[in-house]
């Protein structure tokens, strides 16, 4: 009972102090972002499982990465996306961050949704992965293009002393 009223004693202290609710205004700001991100995991995993799955159906053991057909468009299009998750991860967190966290998360699940109809695309065809893989790349660079004007306008305001924000709000009034 006693460590009980400890700990109840020092949240009630850190609430009053304000270090609590820092810390959860903190996690508030990036949450969405951090979900879309455990999602993107997900998918890679499932991305990797399915290789697996092929493997098994194809008779093809590792090391060797070349089979059937079938087999080899659902390795290269697990290989590809992983080959893209990384950008995808950095520029989701930069435009989170110095953006929107709300108009990232919603272009990184609509990444995701890209990626993830290009892997079953590409499975079936070729020619399948087409229109996913043209989707998801202009996805990608609009997180790229908001990232960079985020970080922009945060390196104006913070080095130069100018609101881009404000000085193009206040030009299009």
């Amino acid at each position: 009972m006693g460590s009980l009223h400890c700990v109840t004693e020092s949240l009630d202290r850190k609430h009053r102090t304000g270090l609590l609710s820092q810390k959860t205004t903190m996690h508030d700001q990036v949450v969405c972002v951090a979900g879309v991100t455990v999602l993107g995991l997900l998918e890679q995993a499932y991305f990797s499982l399915q290789v697996i799955y092929a493997r098994r159906k194809y008779s093809v053991s590792p090391p060797l990465t070349s089979g059937p057909p079938e087999f080899e468009r659902i390795f290269r299009a697990q290989a590809n996306c992983s080959e893209y998750f990384p950008l995808f991860i950095a520029s989701l967190w930069v435009a989170g961050l110095f953006f929107s966290q709300g108009a990232t998360a919603l272009l990184g699940l609509l990444y995701l949704i890209g990626r993830y109809y290009y892997f079953w695309g590409y499975a079936e065809s070729a020619l399948g992965r087409l229109k996913p893989l043209y989707f998801a790349a202009k996805v990608q660079w609009l997180l790229i293009i908001l990232g960079a004007v985020g970080v922009l306008c945060s390196m104006s305001r913070l080095y130069l002393g100018l609101d881009l924000v404000r000085l193009l709000t206040w030009g299009l009034m």
